[in-house]
């Protein structure tokens, strides 16, 4: 029996992961990382407004853009595009990203690819922008503005007395606050609107 024992090699331990499975386990995580980096880096550049800008049908919201206090004021602190557009939140911006297939396929169908083109869709695009700020609580706004961190002692009279009460009201920004960063519409009368949805 003794000689069964001395078979054994009492001076090894045993090796709970091979060498193949740990070098496996770091490519894959490392492979992961890599990848999630670059998914990121391009969720990125895809936010920056350069790139919100660079579709020639966006020239129009650009030029608006540039002479609102979003754009330029004596803080210096600047909202671009995806401040108000994007959400966020990662899930919020990723439906965003994904139902931004219809950008793309609007510039490539030359929806709006000119000033007259433009004006006659400005309701409709504005109307779903304010729907959707609507439905989410203006989110994006308030990544910025909150009444809760808002010294309503500090501002001006107007907005002294109105954002207290549209508080109490329950009301979200977009309720008051529309062509805030580009120019607000007029709404169009019914035959407007039926002409344009027959086209």
């Amino acid at each position: 029996m003794a000689d069964d024992n001395s078979s054994l090699n009492t001076d090894s331990k045993p090796r709970l992961f091979s060498r193949k499975y740990v070098l496996s386990i770091f490519i894959i995580f490392f492979a992961g990382v890599i990848s999630f980096a670059g998914f990121n880096s391009i969720l990125a550049y895809t936010n920056e407004m350069e790139f919100c800008t660079s579709c020639h049908s966006m020239k129009v919201n650009l030029e608006e853009y540039k002479e609102t206090i979003h754009y330029k004021n004596s803080s210096g602190v600047q909202a671009t595009c995806s401040d108000c557009h994007v959400p966020k939140a990662f899930f919020p911006k990723m439906k965003a990203k994904i139902l931004a297939y219809k950008d793309v396929m609007h510039e490539i169908l030359g929806t709006i690819d000119t000033t007259e083109k433009y004006e006659a869709y400005r309701w409709d695009m504005a109307s779903r922008v304010w729907e959707k700020m609507k439905a989410n609580d203006s989110r994006e706004c308030r990544s910025c503005h909150d009444y809760d961190n808002m010294e309503f002692s500090t501002q001006d009279r107007s907005a002294r007395k109105k954002h207290p009460r549209a508080q109490l009201k329950g009301q979200t920004c977009i309720d008051c606050h529309r062509g805030i960063a580009h120019e607000e519409p007029d709404e169009p009368d019914d035959e407007e609107v039926e002409a344009t949805n027959d086209k």
